[in-house]
C-alpha cells in the first residue's frame, strides 16, 4: 500500500460504500481508503447521503497511511477551497474569539442574574402584604 501512494498526494476515487460516519473510496483494485464524515465537505455534514452515492467518482488526498493496520484516510474537503463565509466561521471560532463570547454569555446572564433577584423580592414581599 505505501509503495504506490504517498500523504498528501491528490488522486480521483470511486465511492464503493456509505455508513453513517463516511465513505470507503477505492483508489484501484486493490486499495481504499475512509472519508470520515467531517472530511466530505466544509461545513457540517449531517446525513452523508445528502454528499455522496456509491459510484461518485471523487477527487481526495491521502492523509494518512496506515500500512500496519492497511488503513488509508481520505480527504474530499482538502481538496476544494473553503467557502469565504466559512473562512469567517473559522476565524471567530478561535480562542481568543471563543472566550470573549463565553464572557459575553455570561456577563449577559450576570446582568439577567440581577433582575432575577430583584423580581424575587418582590414577589417575596407581595405574599408577605
Amino acid at each position: 500500500m505505501t509503495d504506490k501512494f504517498e500523504s498528501g498526494q491528490v488522486l480521483e476515487g470511486k465511492v464503493t460504500g456509505l455508513q453513517p460516519y463516511g465513505a470507503f473510496v477505492a483508489l484501484d483494485n486493490d486499495t481504499q481508503g475512509l472519508v470520515h464524515i467531517s472530511e466530505v465537505t466544509h461545513g457540517y455534514v449531517k446525513d452523508i447521503n445528502e454528499y455522496l452515492s456509491i459510484g461518485d467518482t471523487v477527487k481526495v488526498k491521502i492523509l494518512t497511511i496506515d500500512g500496519e493496520k492497511n488503513k488509508m484516510s481520505l480527504s474530499i474537503r482538502a481538496t476544494e477551497e473553503a467557502p469565504a463565509n466559512n473562512n469567517a466561521k473559522s476565524a471567530s471560532k478561535s480562542k481568543p474569539t471563543q472566550q470573549k463570547t463565553e464572557s459575553t454569555g455570561f456577563n449577559t446572564l450576570k446582568g439577567k442574574l440581577e433582575e432575577w433577584i430583584e423580581q424575587s423580592k418582590e414577589r417575596e414581599n407581595t405574599f408577605k402584604n
